[in-house]
């Protein structure tokens, strides 16, 4: 195999333009790769291929049009419009309107930073052993679940109202300190 050494430049016959010929086709190759040349190019070529004398007659005369038409045959709605295909792999999806929804409370407030480094060092260890994470994400985000079902246990949660007279005391632990009578 040869060095592909300096090839010679040659002059696109469209644009002008100087360019190095693909060493595959360089003996026949007399346009650039310019769509706009390799357009002339392939005009230049049906141009030149029409001009022999075997196919000056190739698109008339009878044997042509029997030939065209014994196509035609073979081939019924080639010409006519075919539906496309879906452009998407899967079926189209409506829009669906989305209702409004009113704001169901406050911001979560505080930093993140904030909030870990208000927890004592034992509750941050026992959140990091028991969900496998040391992230101040999920450490986080795991008080704040935790805290929320500590208030629903003591009935504190958000909504929950609590009037005075309904012998409920946000003080008195729900688990009763009082040991059973022993017999």
């Amino acid at each position: 195999m040869k060095p592909n050494r300096h090839r010679r430049k040659r002059k696109c016959l469209h644009c002008g333009q100087l360019y190095r010929p693909d060493p595959r086709t360089a003996d026949r190759q007399r346009h650039c790769s310019a769509p706009a040349c390799q357009r002339a190019s392939k005009a230049w070529r049906q141009r030149r291929w029409r001009q022999q004398p075997q196919n000056r007659d190739y698109f008339r005369g009878p044997d042509q049009v029997a030939r065209v038409r014994a196509w035609r045959q073979r081939h019924p709605g080639y010409w006519r419009k075919r539906p496309r295909p879906p452009v998407a792999l899967q079926d189209d999806c409506p829009a669906q309107p989305v209702a409004a929804q009113p704001d169901a409370g406050r911001l979560a407030g505080g930093a993140l930073q904030d909030d870990c480094l208000r927890q004592p060092p034992l509750l941050l260890g026992l959140i990091a052993q028991l969900t496998g994470s040391a992230l101040q994400d999920d450490i986080a985000s795991t008080i704040r679940r935790m805290q929320a079902c500590g208030q629903r246990i003591l009935g504190m949660g958000p909504g929950i109202e609590l009037s005075k007279g309904d012998g409920h005391d946000p003080q008195t632990p729900v688990v009763s300190t009082t040991s059973p009578p022993h017999s």
